[in-house]
């Protein structure tokens, strides 16, 4: 199942998309939250009447890095022995649609398509064969960077961390095998990415371990597990969009910081 955040009418709701193509899905309104045992309501709204905002408002974005040995190898970085984990804060998160605003602090904006995991319940110390329980879903991510600051500053939290550098979205999809999905990321039409989740070198179940072993995560929390080979620099006017079979594709246009 396919869910979407949305706002309507000044409303905000969450609904099952339903239906092909960009002018055939509408949304049937959740009657609730998604986490918990929910209702459709029956009441359908064209997806093309909403506003698509961000699938999920999580209390925190953890982040792993260098995750794909091809893009370790293009940043000139080697691979590291345990997950590198970063947080990206919830002012970051936009929707799908929304702008990426290029901070002033930079001048080299990197966009990074990632495949997102939604959790769905409150979890710690997880065990291997709890992870699928602890899963919502999955949704298209673009950690955005801005690579110079990164290069700069011993610590990511700006250059990871700036207003409109997390987009997720559409929806997420809640009945997915994320073993081996494609990833493609685009420039103005033009690929920049392709990858696929099956060359992560650490999976999600190893990623979820790793993470609750530290810290409690809550529902609408939100794991970014890495990017593939690939990235590289983003200028205001571009539109990037990320690909991810079986989810659908996230779009964000870059616009200078007003």
């Amino acid at each position: 199942m396919r869910i979407a955040r949305f706002s309507i009418d000044g409303n905000v709701a969450f609904g099952a998309v339903e239906g092909d193509g960009p002018d055939g899905l509408v949304l049937d309104i959740i009657k609730g939250i998604p986490y918990a045992e929910f209702e459709l309501s029956g009441t359908k709204v064209p997806l093309n009447k909403v506003r698509l905002l961000p699938p999920v408002l999580p209390n925190k974005v953890v982040a792993i890095g260098r995750n794909y040995a091809e893009h370790a190898a293009e940043l000139g970085n080697e691979v590291p022995d345990v997950p590198v984990a970063f947080f990206k804060p919830t002012t970051s998160v936009i929707g799908s649609g929304d702008a990426i605003e290029y901070p002033s602090f930079s001048d080299d904006v990197h966009y990074e398509g990632e495949l997102a995991v939604v959790i769905g319940r409150m979890c710690r110390e997880v065990p291997r064969e709890r992870v699928k329980d602890v899963i919502f879903g999955y949704t298209c991510a673009n950690d955005v960077t801005a690579r110079d600051a990164q290069k700069r500053e011993k610590q990511w939290a700006r250059a990871k961390g700036f207003d409109t550098s997390c987009p997720l979205g559409p929806w997420v999809e809640t009945d997915l095998d994320p073993a081996d999905l494609a990833l493609q990321t685009t420039v103005n039409g033009e690929q920049r990415q392709l990858g696929r989740t099956s060359e992560m070198i650490r999976g999600i179940e190893d990623l979820v371990v790793h993470i609750t072993e530290a810290m409690t995560l809550l529902p609408g929390d939100v794991i970014l597990t890495g990017t593939p080979a690939g990235v590289g620099p983003l200028h205001v006017g571009d539109e990037v969009a990320v690909t991810i079979e079986g989810i659908g594709t996230l779009t964000n246009k870059v616009i200078k910081r007003g």
